[in-house]
């Protein structure tokens, strides 16, 4: 009998250092949403890919983004804070995604924690695209310094280049058991949870400044309609009265941008027609809100 092994893959690292694109790369699909913008990743994200080893093995690997680390400010960076630590230490392998461009200043903290509170941390070095190649093996060997890294990967998330040979070696480090998901099964989040997150990616990607980082976006209602499409209500809640009138723009222009892109993303998730409607409300502290966190799958760490 051939044998299986299932692991779960932690991808961890700063802000802006692209955990979420390079998921979505070894995915196959677009999952996590990825910005240019910090911080955008809020969710433990989980996604499977089934790969065969050299041997004739059945991997299946559970791969899982986590919120960038940072110094926080409310309890919701406390709690975003608290789910990427958390994330890493269940983990089988923990990847320290760093951004080669930024050099060691971000990397090396998270480097030094990891050797710490990880079973088997692996180090890649992304956006070497974007870096004279001289500068990388110095890094990569100042951060191996920082953390005792099994495997070190040179990659770029946006291109792909080097993706295939970290999935290559995940494979056969999965440990042996079987495979928890159902074969066709490429993510654990829920397509309400997956709905919202679109929607907030539009936000990021079609507002500026602060506003980004004091909205968040909730499924109200899913029907589901007898020709096979879905209707979904979501609510998009502000901190700040101001940024309610900023989001909804000039005659509702704004809000109808983000809902407009947000429903083609939704409907190629899912496969199937989409219709979406968005409400903006004010939601004065709902990112110090205990219960309104835990509705987000965020522990408030105390």
């Amino acid at each position: 009998m051939s044998i299986s092994r299932s692991g779960l893959v932690a991808l961890i690292g700063a802000p802006n250092a692209g955990k979420s694109t390079l998921f979505n790369r070894l995915l196959g699909t677009r999952l996590s949403i990825a910005t240019p913008k910090a911080q955008t990743t809020r969710l433990r994200v989980r996604g499977i890919v089934l790969r065969e080893t050299a041997a004739g093995e059945a991997a299946e690997i559970v791969l899982m983004d986590l919120p960038g680390i940072f110094t926080p400010r409310r309890r919701l960076d406390r709690a975003m804070l608290a789910a990427a630590w958390k994330g890493a230490a269940e983990a089988d392998i923990a990847l320290l995604v760093a951004d080669a461009r930024a050099g060691l200043a971000l990397a090396r903290p998270i480097a030094e924690r990891l050797a710490a509170t990880t079973r088997e941390p692996w180090l890649v070095l992304n956006k070497i695209d974007l870096v004279a190649r001289p500068k990388l093996l110095p890094l990569a060997a100042a951060l191996n310094g920082a953390a005792p890294f099994r495997r070190t990967f040179m990659l770029s998330a946006a291109s792909g280049d080097g993706a295939e040979d970290l999935l290559e070696a995940l494979a056969p480090a999965m440990p042996e058991g079987p495979h928890l998901y159902p074969p066709e099964q490429v993510s654990d989040l829920p397509e309400r949870a997956l709905a919202a997150e679109l929607v907030r990616e539009q936000v990021f990607l079609q507002t500026h400044d602060e506003i980004p980082y004091d909205v968040t976006v909730e499924t109200e209602s899913w029907q589901e309609q007898p020709d096979g499409a879905v209707r979904i209500a979501a609510i998009v809640t502000v901190a700040r009265s101001g940024q309610k009138a900023i989001l909804i723009g000039a005659g509702g222009a704004r809000i109808r941008a983000i809902g407009a892109r947000a429903r083609v993303l939704i409907a190629e998730a899912l496969d199937r027609p989409v219709h979406l409607a968005l409400r903006v409300e004010l939601g004065a502290g709902w990112d110090e809100d205990r219960r309104r966190l835990a509705t987000l799958g965020l522990e408030d760490p105390g």
